[in-house]
């Protein structure tokens, strides 16, 4: 008897749950570094492995069919079985495994030294991650996240630790009427709106996302850029206002950015977090030696571990 569930190709299980995320086979095809004729045929080739449309590509873009909304949390779950049965495995092995992600411009360095230094038998590989890369930890390609809350998954198997708490700052173009301000509260800023972000789904009107962008034009989902630096752009060319955390340091390499310190603004935090059913030693011993080793500008010393999920918002 065939056993369809035993046919299916991984890889091309995670092509769709990419391809879903962004409904673009464009952005998609970058994330994942195909050429998006290939994307394309491999989505194809699952679509007749399974017997259905996952996808409708219309010229007024691409969305998911019933099926294919259907197929997508099973798919991703599949996906996180799959990796959880990987790790497992190398956990098990004399040498160790660990992946470690982290976003924007965290560095993780001193830690990963001192983990290697430790256990300079164990394979510790990091990747940087993006905002969409994010799914990376969600289907468990990734085993430990250093990233600013909140997170854009569902965090009800996952622990966090707070690394440290940073204030906010302002960031407008220069020659704007609060770049030569000594501070900015946040009462301030009433007029202006935020952008759509696909981070803050799900948040309370009044929450806090680690980046945001501010404006009074309109401006949708698809038109917000995702990069950090074409939000740079956006704000030097005068069409937004961001803010974002002190630790980034980024704006100041551009010429036509200033930051104001922002008052009244919850601080960002910066976390540490894994899956509550990983039970890769590995993973214990980067959370004892980032809690030492990951310290920003401001941080918050009587932070410690929570060790119950956490929520969406801050």
């Amino acid at each position: 008897m065939n056993d369809l569930g035993m046919d299916l190709e991984l890889r091309l299980v995670r092509y769709f749950t990419v391809v879903a995320e962004h409904l673009s086979f464009a952005k998609a095809a970058e994330e994942l570094h195909l050429a998006q004729p290939s994307l394309s045929r491999q989505i194809q080739r699952l679509e007749k492995r399974l017997g259905v449309r996952l996808l409708e590509r219309t010229p007024r873009g691409n969305h998911l069919t019933d099926a294919g909304a259907a197929f997508l949390p099973e798919a991703r779950a599949l996906l996180r079985s799959a990796h959880r049965a990987a790790q497992t495995a190398r956990a098990h092995s004399s040498r160790g495994h660990i992946t470690i992600g982290y976003v924007d411009d965290l560095i993780i360095t001193t830690a990963v030294r001192e983990l290697r230094a430790h256990r300079p038998d164990a394979v510790v590989e990091t990747r940087h991650l993006t905002c969409s890369g994010l799914s990376s930890f969600e289907d468990g390609r990734v085993d430990l996240l250093v990233a600013r809350t909140p997170l854009p998954f569902p965090t009800g198997d996952v622990w966090t630790k707070v690394l440290y708490r940073e204030a906010r700052l302002l960031v407008v173009p220069t020659g704007h009427p609060l770049a030569a301000r000594t501070s900015v509260s946040v009462d301030e800023l009433t007029f202006e709106t935020p952008y759509a972000c696909a981070i803050a789904d799900g948040l309370p009107a009044d929450g806090w996302t680690a980046y945001r962008l501010l404006g009074r034009e309109p401006m949708d989902r698809d038109q917000t850029p995702e990069s950090f630096e074409d939000r740079l752009e956006l704000v030097a060319s005068g069409r937004a206002i961001g803010i974002q955390p002190a630790g980034d340091r980024r704006t100041v390499l551009h010429p036509g950015i200033t930051t104001v310190p922002l008052v009244g603004a919850p601080d960002s935090e910066v976390v540490l977090a894994g899956r509550v059913d990983d039970r890769n030693p590995l993973v214990g011993a980067f959370s004892a030696i980032a809690a030492s080793h990951l310290a920003g500008p401001l941080r918050d010393r009587t932070a410690g571990d929570r060790g119950v999920p956490v929520s969406t918002s801050e």
